[in-house]
């Protein structure tokens, strides 16, 4: 079984920065892949970032140059740091990942980005 857990969300004013965290249990974390996702009201949900096992990258367009995701091994942990955020960057964000053929999802964590 596979936990992951989001906090580090929030209310942010435009150009400002947020930092979010997703914390994993009961998976070996150091070999997974890692994405961040994203869903605002009334939209599909969208790939954010991904960081693999070995540390490549890969980011939307929408947040290239902005967001910057990042894991720690040691703490089981994957971050995404956000700046320069833009009102359209509003949505709830969610970290996920694949283990034995399935892929788990955190509850999400609110970031709201006001004008």
């Amino acid at each position: 079984q596979v936990q992951l857990m989001e906090s580090g969300g929030g209310l942010v004013q435009a150009g400002g920065s947020l930092r979010l965290s997703c914390a994993a249990s009961g998976t070996i974390f150091s070999m997974n892949a890692m994405s961040w996702y994203r869903q605002a009201p009334g939209k599909q949900r969208e790939l954010v970032a991904v960081i693999t096992g070995v540390g490549t990258t890969h980011y939307a367009d929408s947040v290239k140059g902005r967001f910057t995701i990042s894991r720690d091994n040691a703490k089981n942990t994957v971050y995404l740091q956000m700046n320069s955020l833009k009102p359209e960057d509003t949505a709830v964000y969610s970290c996920s990942t694949v283990a034995n053929f399935n892929q788990y999802w955190g509850q999400g964590t609110q970031v709201t980005v006001s004008s």
